[in-house]
């Protein structure tokens, strides 16, 4: 069973516990590494989406930026205490982000000297919104749409997937089919969005994430079955997460992922060191040294 995480999360954004913490579960589970992968999610307009009352609320909109300036500071210090802990631990602590992607040219741009200056070992790509005339929705306001804008909305988010895939900035892509948390676009008319989806990631090279933590609410992770079946066909690459939000769920359910995965017809599970060596696109001015 794989021995390692790279999709956690911690206290500051919206995990529950430090990175101490996580890290000392790590080592008690005997693991080899783990990753924290906290949220990274600029726009200009975020405050103003749905959502945000809600997150406010629920005391986690601080995984939320309206500026590069404001992420780049919250991470800047959450890596300085990564760096910090790792001066004395057992295994070493990996610098990731969850990154929602936008398909324009000033997030990049912005996004590409965030990287130049953070230096992450790793990058997850994502897709939690759907953004129209400016505002984004996320997958309980896809879920209360009406039916004529819920399928223009899951369509919207495909195509979300499939432009962060082609754009060779992650490391590998988390939890492609999330909108079935809120039971929509599970049925098989959406085959169609899932299979170019996946020649997409074929054509690209980019990894995929089994994450686990959709266990909680259906008998699968993220994704389904049926893409998984396809990315066996395909050949394509996975790396198991659980997306932990506390140290209690790391490693929640990996034995019961791989063999679903392995039924699948998925062969190639990546390790840590598979992930960080990715190459990724020319412009990212990342610290390239070996991290092995």
């Amino acid at each position: 069973m794989q021995k390692f995480s790279l999709h956690t999360h911690t206290l500051g954004f919206d995990g529950q516990q430090t990175e101490l913490e996580m890290l000392k579960q790590a080592e008690k589970l005997g693991w080899s590494h783990i990753g924290i992968s906290n949220h990274f999610i600029v726009h200009p307009n975020i405050k103003k989406s749905p959502m945000y009352y809600y997150a406010e609320k629920g005391n986690y909109a601080a995984i939320y930026s309206e500026s590069f300036d404001e992420a780049v500071n919250k991470f800047a210090l959450h890596y300085q205490k990564i760096d910090e802990i790792n001066q004395t631990a057992k295994i070493k602590i990996l610098k990731g982000m969850e990154v929602d992607y936008f398909d324009n040219d000033n997030w990049r741009d912005g996004f590409v000297k965030a990287l130049d200056y953070l230096k992450p070992d790793y990058i997850i790509g994502s897709a939690h919104f759907v953004e129209k005339q400016n505002i984004l929705y996320n997958s309980h306001d896809v879920k209360v749409a009406p039916q004529i804008e819920q399928n223009w909305m899951l369509h919207r988010y495909w195509q979300n997937v499939r432009a962060a895939v082609s754009s060779n900035l992650f490391n590998f892509m988390a939890h492609l089919d999330l909108l079935k948390k809120v039971n929509v676009g599970c049925g098989t008319e959406w085959f169609d969005d899932e299979r170019k989806t996946i020649e997409v990631i074929k054509e690209s090279g980019v990894a995929i994430e089994l994450n686990s933590s959709a266990f909680k609410f259906c008998d699968e992770p993220y994704p389904s079955k049926r893409i998984m079946q396809m990315a066996g066909e395909a050949d394509i690459p996975v790396i198991i997460s659980d997306d932990a939000h506390k140290s209690a769920q790391l490693g929640n359910c990996f034995e019961r992922t791989e063999e679903m995965a392995k039924n699948c017809g998925i062969k190639k599970f990546l390790t840590p060191h598979d992930i960080v060596n990715r190459k990724l696109d020319a412009k990212l001015l990342i610290n390239s040294r070996s991290r092995f």
